[in-house]
């Protein structure tokens, strides 16, 4: 080549000029690229394609210089639709690299590797050599078309690796309504499965059943889509998903799924954790690959029609007949009640009957209705104003008496001094009901007051929070969230078990008419307070409503947070629908000793403060109380150490101090009342009490504490619920001793809403699910509806007890009616 000299001056003068050697460099350059292109060609795959059939296996061997396609194509029909399902089994054993499978359809893209890495808890790798996979059909608009798909089989690795492969068509990929389908599905061969709603079915329930509880399971529901999700690892990312062991099911409804059809997928997992089960063995390393060993498992499915809207009517309006009935029921008393009043009232108005008002042995004036009241009782043997002690009994003599000067010293200010008062030998009613009427209707009114404000501060972020996971439900589709009773959970809107919810309503309307009916008693009794009743006044019970109104508003909202409870129950609320529970038997109580006591009764800041402390320990217990041995030990001592100082709060009516000196006065009245003489008890009748009540509770105290039981709360209740039935037990035997009687109705309502208790409790243990355990075996425990076809044991549960909670609040209502023209001094205090 022979340059001209201005072209070289030219480049000379740019600094650019390009030599001989530099442009012999760069054709050796050109030719060096040009070689290694050659040779990276002569390097490519061999690339064979074949034409395949359905349900023939092909046995090959594949290298990194091979590479094999596999050319299938199958006629799809819009009115009947096929699975197609690809095995594949690599025979090679200790692969240095995988074989890779792309399966390449005409509107999805499916690849995988094998052996099949699969991961688990901690990034555990468990290998299967063997997989299946089911490919995923896209809707066709075409009555009859014919697609091709095409799998690719490759692998970098130099050595032959042997494997085998084998298409077939899954017949049964269409799910038939009410018609049982088995199959075997594995973590490497997951089954799914697809189903089409019939015309006029808007909503289905899918159920799954093993006989096997492990391995492990995922139940899955996706819409007709691609890719489908259905190995271990991918699951979870769309649609609703529930872990398994022998039992799953999940309600479907039409309005979610456009394509009116949707897939069920089953998923075995790697690992049991998720279902409660252990974990044999854990590597050293967590890139360490782990023998998935057989983890095999046959499955059931089938898909049911669910209940249409006539049941859901049904089911609502039968909620509603059961407790307006008690409405029509109560209206119908109250309307019989006042007619007997009215004829009564007229028998005294007449003019032959008519005499004027008489004096009884006090001093006190009562009307002739009261007097006339008191001498029918004392034909049946029921009379309180001249009875005398022989009647009572000779026992009865020892622990009780009337009111007599001679039985303690008539100070002047006997009226103020407590301390002679309450350790009285014998006590009366009229004893501990001195103090003003409107200061302690208005200490009562207190509960009531703070109930409801209690009330209101907890329901708001209550159902705030149960709207939260509601939400995370829909959106996530994590089945696994809330323990519902899943063969029997009828969704309705956003919620998914309506049917849970709405049998809460007992309750709520029970509870209000609980409240009518005490309001109806207050106006009465007020009235005959404002005209100066001498019965309202000085006989009977003195009327306190304060605490009556608290257990009505506690039992209206036992309805609302159960209800919020069972929008999403797991172990995160529990406390939702236990916390009233509590504040019940708790008031209960309380209500049981003001009848005696009324004015030595807890102040609502003290009952309150203590319920407050139980529910703190209820959650203490959930959280740390399984298998923690110090938290049991400190749980029994408080029980017990609560026990004695209530009980010595009981006995001495609160006159005793609790100071230093507290020691020094027990051992010396051990000393001079059991070693020195010998003496009994004082106060016999509540010596008796207490001595049972602590053997009671300190045998709950020993059960806890040896057995440990699981579900904290429920045993917290029963405590609550033991000390209430003893105490209840103690106030009937003890009434029925001094003589008093038990009218019609609070009798009728005591047998009454015992049957009920025992039915209620009945159903209550039957035990649909459980967040002490994996929801997988929560769901273990579910049953189908077993009333029209809606309510299931617990939602029966719900109306029996809510049912049995009225009745038993009628019973403390109405029980101590037949003391209402009873001089207060002849009523015994116990």
């Amino acid at each position: 080549m022979v340059l001209s000299s201005s072209w070289k001056s030219r480049h000379k003068r740019r600094g650019c000029w390009v030599g001989p050697g530099l442009a012999a460099l760069l054709w050796f350059c050109v030719c060096t690229q040009f070689i290694c292109a050659v040779r990276a060609v002569g390097e490519t795959p061999n690339v064979v394609q074949k034409d395949a059939e359905f349900d023939v296996t092909y046995n090959d061997t594949v290298t990194s210089e091979n590479q094999t396609i596999y050319a299938f194509n199958h006629t799809i029909s819009r009115n009947k639709t096929e699975g197609v399902r690809v095995t594949v089994d690599v025979l090679s054993q200790n692969l240095k690299s995988p074989i890779l499978f792309v399966v390449r359809q005409q509107q999805a893209v499916l690849s995988f590797q094998v052996p099949l890495i699969l991961r688990g808890l901690y990034q555990r790798k468990y290998p299967y050599n063997h997989v299946g996979r089911t490919l995923c059909q896209p809707p066709t608009r075409a009555i009859s078309e014919t697609q091709h798909f095409f799998i690719d089989v490759s692998t970098l690795s130099s050595q032959g690796t042997n494997y085998q492969l084998r298409v077939s068509r899954v017949e049964s990929f269409t799910l038939q309504t009410d018609k049982k389908f088995s199959f075997t599905a594995s973590p490497s061969q997951p089954q799914y499965f697809k189903y089409i709603f019939p015309e006029g079915v808007d909503t289905v329930i899918v159920k799954v059943n093993s006989d096997k509880t492990f391995p492990c399971s995922v139940m899955s529901i996706q819409d007709i889509q691609c890719p489908v999700f259905d190995l271990d690892n991918n699951v979870a990312f769309l649609g609703m998903y529930q872990t398994m062991t022998k039992k799953g099911a999940i309600t479907v409804q039409k309005k979610d799924f456009p394509s009116n059809s949707f897939y069920v997928v089953l998923v075995v997992k790697t690992e049991d954790e998720a279902c409660g089960g252990p974990l044999l063995y854990y590597p050293l390393r967590p890139d360490e690959l782990i023998n998935a060993g057989n983890r095999s498992k046959i499955l059931d499915v089938m898909v049911s029609q669910a209940i249409n809207l006539e049941v859901y009517v049904m089911g609502m309006l039968f909620c509603m007949g059961i407790f307006l009935s008690f409405y029509l029921l109560t209206l119908l008393v109250a309307c019989v009640e006042n007619k007997r009043m009215n004829k009564k009232r007229e028998v005294f108005e007449s003019p032959a009957d008519t005499s004027p008002a008489e004096t009884v042995d006090n001093g006190s004036t009562l009307s002739s209705e009261a007097i006339t009241d008191s001498a029918t009782s004392t034909d049946n043997n029921y009379g309180y104003m001249e009875r005398s002690l022989e009647s009572v009994g000779r026992s009865r003599q020892e622990s009780l008496s009337s009111v007599e000067e001679d039985d303690y010293d008539t100070l002047d200010d006997i009226n103020s001094d407590k301390n002679i008062v309450r350790t009285k030998k014998f006590l009366c009613v009229s004893d501990l009901a001195r103090k003003d009427k409107r200061v302690l209707s208005k200490k009562y009114q207190i509960y009531f007051w703070n109930i409801a404000t209690i009330a209101v501060f907890y329901a708001l972020p209550v159902i705030q929070l149960v709207i939260t996971y509601q939400t995370v439900v829909n959106v996530t589709g994590n089945q696994d969230i809330c323990y519902y009773n899943f063969l029997c959970a009828h969704p309705l809107g956003a919620l998914s078990a309506f049917n849970n919810i709405l049998s809460n309503l007992g309750y709520v309307m029970l509870g209000l008419l609980f409240l009518l009916i005490v309001l109806k008693r207050d106006i009465v009794h007020n009235r005959a307070m404002v005209r100066n009743d001498v019965s309202a006044l000085e006989c009977g019970i003195p009327k306190h409503f304060g605490l009556f109104y608290a257990m009505g508003t506690a039992l209206m909202m036992e309805g609302l947070l159960s209800a919020c409870y069972h929008v999403c129950p797991n172990y995160t609320n529990f406390q939702f629908d236990t916390s009233f529970m509590y504040m019940i038997a708790g008031l209960c109580m309380l209500k049981l000793y003001q009848k005696r006591h009324p004015d030595i009764n807890a102040s609502a800041y003290t009952a309150y403060a203590c319920l407050a402390a139980v529910i703190f320990f209820s959650v203490l217990g959930v959280v740390f109380g399984k298998g923690n041995t110090v938290f049991w030990i400190i749980f029994s001592v408080i029980h017990i150490l609560a026990t004695m100082l209530l009980s010595t709060q009981l006995y001495y009516m609160g006159r005793w101090r609790l100071d230093a000196g507290v020691l020094r006065r027990i051992v010396y009245i051990i000393y001079t009342d059991c070693i020195r003489q010998c003496s009994g008890p004082m106060y016999i009748d509540r010596m008796v009490l207490l001595v049972m009540g602590n053997i009671v509770n300190w045998s709950l105290a020993a059960y806890g504490l040896i057995e440990r039981p699981n579900d904290f709360a429920s045993y917290l209740l029963a405590i609550a619920i033991c000390n209430l039935l003893l105490y209840f037990a103690f106030y009937i035997i003890m009434k029925l001793r001094s003589g008093e009687r038990i009218k019609c109705l609070p009798l009728v309502c005591i047998l009454f809403t015992a049957v009920v208790w025992g039915f209620a409790l009945y159903f209550f243990f039957q035990g649909l699910s459980t967040w002490q355990k994996t929801p997988a075996e929560s769901r273990e425990h579910n049953r189908d509806c077993i009333l029209l076809m809606f309510f299931d044991d617990h939602d029966i549960w719900h109306f029996l007890s809510s049912i049995a909670m009225f009745g038993s609040f009628l019973v403390l209502l109405t029980m101590d009616d037949d003391l209402d023209n009873v001089q207060r001094d002849k009523i015994y205090v116990f």
